[in-house]
């Protein structure tokens, strides 16, 4: 059964706790009921020595502090309730208007000014018969954010004995809302010990990526990769071609596979030999580099953030898919069930 400790007190005088996973093989994952955050995820290397892969902080008021809202790094949280961006903050279903609230200049950006990161989830440690896990539950109100529809969402993670995170959605709805629940961890699979993540080599299963505008939202158009610095079909180390790219990688890949589930990454660090594969259901992969790291947060045992301290791999539907036809349908309707599920599976090479 999970460990459980406390992780400080919220600003609003809530105790938060922290849950400790820990499988057969040694393996441990850290999660906090604040945001449903992943804070902590010891994997081992190619000599077997573990090391934290993942960003993160040692107590709760660490993600409520000014310095970190002023960041804007939502690091290691759950995301919802629509993953990355909305234009404008608005969207209609069936001819109905509404607008959401905008936090990311003229744009909505991953749930608004209070999303599901910033909320503490009910949480619930058990076992399963693949690993120890814990069951997070949060009721997102019709009118949060402006958002319509009570929301009724389950997330289950789980620390398989085979070194996998396994992160299950699911959810409800009472009134038609878009939804689009991710998860926003920043990965070092050096363990810290490089500064940086751009000598991991990435590969990315997708022939095309979603264009955007210079606020980051999609033009509509899906650009073939081949010949661009988005090209990652073959392994490519991510730092190796990012200065092409204004202001670094932040950008949606539209993955190769359309139904059940299918790779949506994998990822090699070539100094500790860890390896991480990604499936997903979805269509999308969002690669974010770090961009916004600028030394201004120091997280677990004082370590500073800086430039392109962690990747992220948010699986998730599109951009702006309520505004955009042409993409996957992200509308959930009464008597539907939201179901997605993505695996982060840890190894090593030789």
């Amino acid at each position: 059964m999970p460990a459980s400790a406390s992780f400080g007190t919220a600003l609003d005088g809530t105790e938060v706790q922290l849950f400790t996973l820990t499988n057969k093989q040694g393996a441990a994952a850290a999660i906090t009921n604040y945001g449903g955050t992943l804070v902590g995820l010891l994997m081992p290397d190619r000599h077997g020595k573990l090391g934290d892969m993942v960003l993160g902080f040692d107590g709760v008021r660490d993600y409520q502090s000014p310095a970190f809202h002023a960041a804007n790094p939502y690091i290691g949280a759950l995301i919802g309730r629509y993953g990355n961006r909305i234009a404008g903050g608005k969207f209609t279903i069936a001819g109905q208007a509404y607008q959401v609230s905008v936090n990311n200049g003229p744009n909505s950006l991953h749930g608004g000014q209070v999303g599901y990161d910033q909320k503490i989830w009910d949480a619930t440690p058990g076992t399963s018969p693949d690993g120890p896990t814990l069951t997070l539950h949060y009721l997102s109100k019709a009118g949060e954010e402006g958002y319509p529809g009570n929301l009724r969402i389950t997330v289950v993670y789980t620390l398989t004995d085979t070194n996998a995170l396994r992160i299950a959605y699911t959810a409800t709805t009472d009134h038609a809302t878009p939804i689009n629940l991710t998860n926003h961890a920043y990965f070092n699979l050096s363990a810290g010990v490089s500064p940086d993540i751009m000598q991991h080599e990435l590969t990315l299963p997708a022939n095309r990526y979603t264009v955007v505008d210079a606020d980051l939202i999609p033009t509509g158009e899906l650009r073939p990769v081949q010949g661009t610095p988005f090209d990652f079909t073959t392994p490519h180390a991510i730092g190796g071609r990012i200065a092409q790219v204004p202001g670094g990688y932040d950008h949606n890949w539209v993955l190769n596979a359309e139904t059940g589930q299918h790779p949506a990454a994998t990822v090699y660090e070539p100094a500790s030999g860890r390896t991480l594969a990604v499936t997903t259901d979805q269509p999308g992969v969002q690669l974010y580099t770090g961009n916004f790291l600028d030394g201004s947060l120091t997280g677990k045992g004082g370590t500073v953030y800086g430039l392109h301290a962690g990747f992220c791999l948010e699986t998730q539907h599109f951009p702006d898919s309520p505004n955009q036809p042409g993409f996957p349908n992200t509308i959930l309707k009464p008597g539907e069930t939201y179901r997605t599920t993505s695996t982060y599976t840890f190894g090593v090479r030789g």
